[in-house]
């Protein structure tokens, strides 16, 4: 068995991704412009290309199996590629692995990176959606439990039929 297997499914990966943090970046975006819509949109694209990497990796775990195997090392836990690296027949092979594994790490990290803007990003939208909502809810000295009026800076009583304890 040959590694250009395992080489073309990380070059895959290396596509699926360099796409997910493209769709990141178009995220980083949306939630600026507070566009949700198209975030329901970018969600699902998201969804999709996450659902096609799991497949790919699933299918690269196995490829890196079965190549250490025909090596003769025992199946264990964890078969990543750089154990491919270690034990591969000429130095053509590993460099080619070595150069899309150190590709798919470098877009990975900045994949990592930008998420956490964009978690970031829809945490402070939610801290400003609750201020807001703080801002439009009475405050408990506003309010009249006992009757039908509530009292505040202005003189003149108001009725109210809003229970906001509801």
């Amino acid at each position: 068995m040959s590694v250009e297997n395992i080489y073309a499914t990380l070059e895959k990966l290396e596509r699926m991704h360099k796409s997910l943090l493209e769709l990141s970046f178009k995220k980083t975006e949306l939630l600026k412009t507070n566009n949700t819509e198209a975030l329901d949109q970018m969600l699902k694209d998201e969804q999709a290309h996450v659902a096609a990497i799991d497949k790919l990796e699933q299918q690269r775990q196995l490829l890196v199996t079965e190549y250490l195997g025909a090596k003769g090392f025992a199946p264990a836990d964890k078969m990543t590629v750089a154990d491919v690296i270690k034990v591969a027949d000429n130095d053509t092979d590993k460099e080619k692995l070595e150069k899309v594994r150190n590709r798919l790490l470098l877009i990975i990290d900045d994949l990592r990176k930008q998420n956490d803007l964009n978690q970031k990003l829809i945490f402070q939208s939610l801290q400003f959606v609750n201020l807001t909502l703080d801002m439009l809810r009475p405050q408990p000295g506003q309010i009249n439990y006992s009757g039908n009026e509530v009292r505040g800076t202005n003189t003149i009583a108001k009725k109210t039929y809003f229970d906001s304890q509801a």
